[in-house]
């Protein structure tokens, strides 16, 4: 009969998992992927080594697992910031302001996330990423050409060219340590003026 692990124990398990991907976050933030090893992120939790292969069989799993984490608490911030605004344009900005905002503040983070090279499990899961992205706005977009707010586009295309254009515009000043006042404005009206909007102009 095969072993089953009883409630307390899995409770344990999943509790442990936690402080190991919360150890490497802290490490992501503060020194990229490269300063993720298995026995960094061990010493990090307070557990053995051997723990951490418990839970993630290898460093390309661990990885990975911590990009979506981390991701998905940028996902989190940006979608109730764009829920808090009004027009279709008005949450378009608002997810630009917030994720370059959330960027700059935690900017190692921000650059592992979008660009240091990793695992190519890790290149898969931005892929993911990007195109979560490029669907929200291009689903604002169409709604905005509908309701008459925006000029008439391709959706996709434009919002494709969003999420690359904000992404370059971001990785050198963040790589640099170089990320100025007059980035997310200038993003905001970059984005502006990419969607069509007729009073955008430069801020």
């Amino acid at each position: 009969m095969p072993y089953r692990r009883t409630p307390a124990v899995q409770a344990r398990m999943n509790a442990q998992r936690d402080v190991v991907l919360e150890a490497a976050i802290a490490l992501l933030a503060e020194e990229g992927y490269a300063g993720c090893s298995m026995a960094a992120v061990a010493s990090r939790a307070g557990i053995a080594t051997g723990s951490v292969y418990q839970h993630f069989p290898s460093k390309a799993e661990l990885a990975a697992e911590l990009f979506r984490t981390v991701v998905s608490r940028e996902v989190a911030a940006v979608t109730e910031a764009s829920e808090r605004s009004g027009d279709v344009v008005e949450r378009i900005v608002a997810v630009i302001e917030t994720f370059a905002g959330r960027a700059m503040k935690a900017p190692r983070l921000a650059y592992a996330l979008l660009a240091e090279p990793v695992d190519p499990a890790v290149d898969a899961e931005r892929l993911v990423f990007r195109e979560a992205f490029r669907d929200f706005f291009a689903e604002g977009i169409r709604e905005g050409v509908e309701a008459g707010v925006l000029p008439a586009q391709d959706p996709l295309l434009t919002a494709s060219a969003l999420v690359g254009a904000g992404a370059e515009a971001l990785v050198g000043p963040l790589a640099e340590g170089a990320v100025g006042p007059d980035t997310i404005p200038g993003l905001v009206t970059f984005t502006m003026r990419a969607l069509g909007v007729a009073h955008a102009s430069d801020t």
